[in-house]
Protein backbone atom coordinates (compact mmCIF):
# COMPACT_ATOMS: atom_id res chain seq x y z
CA UNK A 1 0.00 0.00 0.00
CA UNK A 2 2.80 2.45 0.83
CA UNK A 3 4.52 1.78 -2.51
CA UNK A 4 1.61 3.41 -4.35
CA UNK A 5 2.63 6.74 -2.80
CA UNK A 6 6.33 6.44 -3.70
CA UNK A 7 6.16 8.96 -6.60
CA UNK A 8 4.53 11.56 -4.36
CA UNK A 9 7.06 11.04 -1.56
CA UNK A 10 9.90 11.25 -4.09
CA UNK A 11 8.42 14.52 -5.34
CA UNK A 12 8.21 15.85 -1.78
CA UNK A 13 11.84 14.84 -1.15
CA UNK A 14 12.87 16.65 -4.35
CA UNK A 15 10.97 19.82 -3.44
CA UNK A 16 12.20 19.99 0.18
CA UNK A 17 15.79 19.22 -0.86
CA UNK A 18 15.64 21.89 -3.56
CA UNK A 19 14.29 24.50 -1.14
CA UNK A 20 17.08 23.76 1.33
CA UNK A 21 19.66 23.91 -1.45
CA UNK A 22 18.25 27.15 -2.86
CA UNK A 23 18.83 28.74 0.53
CA UNK A 24 22.58 28.18 0.21
CA UNK A 25 22.64 29.81 -3.22
CA UNK A 26 20.46 32.74 -2.20
CA UNK A 27 22.67 33.34 0.82
CA UNK A 28 25.79 33.55 -1.34
CA UNK A 29 24.28 35.58 -4.19
CA UNK A 30 21.41 37.57 -2.68
CA UNK A 31 22.53 37.92 0.94
CA UNK A 32 19.40 36.19 2.23
CA UNK A 33 19.49 34.83 4.80
CA UNK A 34 22.39 37.06 5.82
CA UNK A 35 25.67 35.11 5.53
CA UNK A 36 27.93 35.17 8.60
CA UNK A 37 31.04 36.01 6.58
CA UNK A 38 29.55 38.35 3.98
CA UNK A 39 28.72 37.75 0.34
CA UNK A 40 31.50 36.37 -1.87
CA UNK A 41 32.49 38.05 -5.15
CA UNK A 42 30.47 36.64 -8.04
CA UNK A 43 33.55 35.46 -9.95
CA UNK A 44 35.07 33.60 -7.00
CA UNK A 45 34.73 29.89 -6.28
CA UNK A 46 32.04 30.50 -3.63
CA UNK A 47 30.28 32.94 -5.97
CA UNK A 48 30.21 30.42 -8.81
CA UNK A 49 29.05 27.76 -6.34
CA UNK A 50 26.23 30.13 -5.35
CA UNK A 51 25.18 30.43 -9.01
CA UNK A 52 25.15 26.65 -9.37
CA UNK A 53 23.18 26.27 -6.14
CA UNK A 54 20.62 28.94 -6.98
CA UNK A 55 20.00 27.88 -10.58
CA UNK A 56 20.33 24.15 -9.92
CA UNK A 57 18.13 24.40 -6.83
CA UNK A 58 15.42 26.15 -8.84
CA UNK A 59 15.60 23.55 -11.63
CA UNK A 60 15.32 20.77 -9.04
CA UNK A 61 12.39 22.56 -7.41
CA UNK A 62 10.39 22.58 -10.63
CA UNK A 63 11.70 19.17 -11.69
CA UNK A 64 13.23 20.24 -15.01
CA UNK A 65 16.00 18.04 -16.45
CA UNK A 66 16.14 16.50 -12.99
CA UNK A 67 18.59 13.68 -13.65
CA UNK A 68 21.16 15.91 -15.38
CA UNK A 69 20.84 18.71 -12.82
CA UNK A 70 21.01 16.25 -9.93
CA UNK A 71 24.21 14.74 -11.37
CA UNK A 72 25.84 18.18 -11.57
CA UNK A 73 24.70 19.17 -8.07
CA UNK A 74 25.90 15.87 -6.62
CA UNK A 75 29.30 16.53 -8.15
CA UNK A 76 29.36 20.08 -6.83
CA UNK A 77 28.67 18.82 -3.31
CA UNK A 78 31.40 16.16 -3.58
CA UNK A 79 33.90 18.83 -4.65
CA UNK A 80 32.67 21.15 -1.88
CA UNK A 81 33.15 18.45 0.73
CA UNK A 82 36.65 17.43 -0.33
CA UNK A 83 37.96 20.96 -0.96
CA UNK A 84 36.28 22.96 1.82
CA UNK A 85 35.16 20.64 4.61
CA UNK A 86 37.49 17.63 4.69
CA UNK A 87 40.69 19.72 5.09
CA UNK A 88 39.26 21.10 8.36
CA UNK A 89 38.90 17.65 9.93
CA UNK A 90 38.42 14.02 8.95
CA UNK A 91 35.10 13.85 10.83
CA UNK A 92 32.01 15.42 9.16
CA UNK A 93 30.53 16.30 12.56
CA UNK A 94 33.61 18.45 13.21
CA UNK A 95 34.24 19.89 9.73
CA UNK A 96 30.69 21.11 8.99
CA UNK A 97 30.38 18.81 5.98
CA UNK A 98 27.30 16.85 7.07
CA UNK A 99 24.98 18.77 4.74
CA UNK A 100 27.38 18.50 1.79
CA UNK A 101 27.52 14.72 2.17
CA UNK A 102 23.75 14.40 2.47
CA UNK A 103 23.11 16.71 -0.49
CA UNK A 104 25.66 14.77 -2.55
CA UNK A 105 23.97 11.42 -1.98
CA UNK A 106 20.38 12.66 -2.16
CA UNK A 107 21.13 14.30 -5.51
CA UNK A 108 22.89 11.12 -6.64
CA UNK A 109 19.71 9.21 -5.73
CA UNK A 110 17.67 11.54 -7.97
CA UNK A 111 20.00 10.71 -10.88
CA UNK A 112 18.73 7.12 -10.67
CA UNK A 113 15.21 7.60 -9.28
CA UNK A 114 14.08 10.55 -11.38
CA UNK A 115 12.00 13.50 -10.21
CA UNK A 116 8.94 11.83 -8.71
CA UNK A 117 5.53 13.50 -8.84
CA UNK A 118 4.77 17.13 -9.64
CA UNK A 119 7.66 17.79 -12.00
CA UNK A 120 8.02 19.36 -15.41
CA UNK A 121 9.88 16.25 -16.52
CA UNK A 122 6.83 14.08 -15.75
CA UNK A 123 4.46 16.55 -17.37
CA UNK A 124 6.56 16.61 -20.55
CA UNK A 125 6.76 12.80 -20.63
CA UNK A 126 2.98 12.52 -20.25
CA UNK A 127 2.40 14.99 -23.09
CA UNK A 128 4.70 13.11 -25.46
Amino acid sequence: MLATRAPQMLGILRIITALQFLEHGSQKLLGFPPPPTGMPPLLSVPGIAGCIELIGGFLMLIGFQTRIVAFLLSGEMAVAYWTVHEPRSFFPALNGGDAAILFCFVFLYFVFAGPGAWSLDRRRAAAA
